[in-house]
């Protein structure tokens, strides 16, 4: 997953129907050219209840700045203390934590797992 997502497979559909996924639409345009403005995508809530984010993860994460603000983001960096670095694919249109900072374990929700289509 690391350059690009799966689109729907029919495991992923069957746990979004028994609502073991979640979907999300995205806005804007930081995760181009893998996610466009207005593409939906399916993220497992559970992913990190047993195992830490690892670099190249893409994630929904809570905004550090603005709590009602969900990011999707590649995890690029797991730091020492624990948090995480996370980088929008494309740079020149991304806030991320180059602007806001590492972002804490408990702030993100969930591993991005496929393209809803």
């Amino acid at each position: 997953m690391a350059e690009e997502l799966n689109q729907n497979n029919i495991r992923e559909l069957l746990l979004w129907l028994l609502r073991r996924r979640r979907r999300f639409r995205v806005i804007g345009n930081s995760m181009l050219p893998l996610l466009n403005p207005g593409d939906e995508i399916l993220v497992n809530l559970n992913a990190y209840r047993q195992k830490s984010p690892s670099p190249g993860d893409i994630v929904v994460a809570q905004h550090p700045l603005q709590p009602n603000l969900r990011l999707i983001k590649r995890v690029a960096v797991v730091l020492e203390n624990g948090n995480y670095f996370l980088k929008g694919d494309n740079p020149e249109e991304s806030t991320d934590s180059r602007t806001f900072g590492s972002i804490a374990p408990e702030q993100i929700f969930g591993q991005v797992t496929s393209q809803f289509f």
